[in-house]
This record gives C-alpha cells, sequence and structure tokens, in this order.
C-alpha cells in the first residue's frame, strides 16, 4: 500500500473542493491515461485496487504509471463517542484530486486492450473519470 515514509504533521485539514487541476492534465508518460471528472479523496486501498486490475487485464504487459500520490492524512473519531474533546486519531491517507487529474497512464500495449483496462479501473474508483489518449 501507498503512504508517505514521513509527514511533517500528523493531523492536517479536509482539502478545499473548488476549482479545476492545475497540474498532471496531461497524458505524459504513456499511450493513454484516466483522467478524474469531479472533486474526491482517493485511499491508498482503492489505488492499490485499480492498479491490480489494470495490471491483470493486461496480464502484466506494458507499464503503468501511478499520477497520484496519497500523502494527506484523514482521521476518524471512534464509534459512540461525544462531541468535543478534539480531533480523532489518525486512520489512514488519501489524495486529493480535482477535476482533470490524470490519475493513471498505461504505455506499451494496444489501446482496445488499455482503454478496457481503465475502463475496469474506473469501476474501483469513488469519482467518475474518462479515458484520454496521449495529445488528445
Amino acid at each position: 500500500m501507498l503512504s508517505p515514509k514521513r509527514i511533517r504533521w500528523r493531523k492536517q485539514h479536509r482539502n478545499f473542493d473548488k476549482g479545476k487541476a492545475l497540474r498532471g492534465t496531461r497524458v505524459s508518460f504513456g499511450d493513454i491515461g484516466l483522467k478524474t471528472m469531479e472533486h474526491g479523496r482517493i485511499t491508498n486501498r482503492q489505488i492499490e485496487a485499480a492498479r491490480v486490475a489494470i495490471m491483470r487485464h493486461l496480464k502484466r504487459g506494458g507499464k503503468v504509471y501511478i499520477r497520484i500520490f496519497p500523502d494527506k492524512p484523514y482521521t476518524s473519531k471512534p464509534a459512540e463517542t461525544r462531541m468535543g474533546k478534539g480531533k480523532g486519531t489518525p486512520e489512514g491517507y488519501v489524495a486529493p484530486v480535482k477535476p482533470g487529474r490524470v490519475m493513471f497512464e498505461v504505455s506499451g500495449v494496444n489501446l482496445n486492450r488499455a482503454r478496457e483496462a481503465m475502463l475496469l479501473a474506473a469501476q474501483k474508483l469513488p469519482v467518475k473519470a474518462k479515458i484520454e489518449e496521449r495529445g488528445s
């Protein structure tokens, strides 16, 4: 699972869901990519599930690029806890994404096969996504 080696602050504010992605909006490394269409927070488990789905469909051929990294901690308080008494403990890490962000890219395989793999990966993610080819 992806997680940062060390972080500067144990707890962070939630991300601000406004605007479009400024960086990482083009397919740069591969031939085809999976681009998000809405705001969301993608956990390390979801990223791993999407990666596994792509790799299994491609039968370990080609190269998969993961363009997002879960470096933002999210917290939660225990069930049946009264209000107050501070913020909860860190539970895991998420990658906040904005519309237009390319999350995964694939190169070195047939485009139709890569497109099918991207559709499988999109089903594993909590945000709407579209498939985009390089240079389009």
